[in-house]
């Protein structure tokens, strides 16, 4: 899943840690995380991060000493309305011309 599509007009890097945030938006991610998943330098991630949590587009929360960065809420996307009884493929093949 991607951030939304008002917050992609940021620097690559901020773009690329939100998505990554995104993606993992119930539990959120410890720095080392998000080095690992996106391909930048150190310095850049720590300025993207800067810049996000001034900005009020990321939370960081720390628990028993961990330190955890979530996106904020309104940077999510809202999952689109599907049936319960209907299928991925079903989903899909609505959204998706064959």
């Amino acid at each position: 899943m991607r951030a939304k599509r008002e917050y992609r007009n940021r620097s690559d890097t901020e773009v690329a840690v939100l998505d990554a945030l995104v993606n993992r938006a119930d539990d959120g991610m410890t720095v080392f995380e998000l080095r690992a998943a996106v391909s930048t330098e150190i310095d850049d991630l720590e300025t993207a991060l800067e810049r996000l949590k001034d900005d009020g587009l990321i939370e960081v929360e720390s628990n028993d000493g961990r330190t955890v960065i979530k996106p904020d809420e309104r940077v999510i996307p809202d999952a689109p309305a599907t049936d319960e009884d209907e299928s991925l493929v079903e989903w899909l093949r609505e959204r998706i011309p064959f």
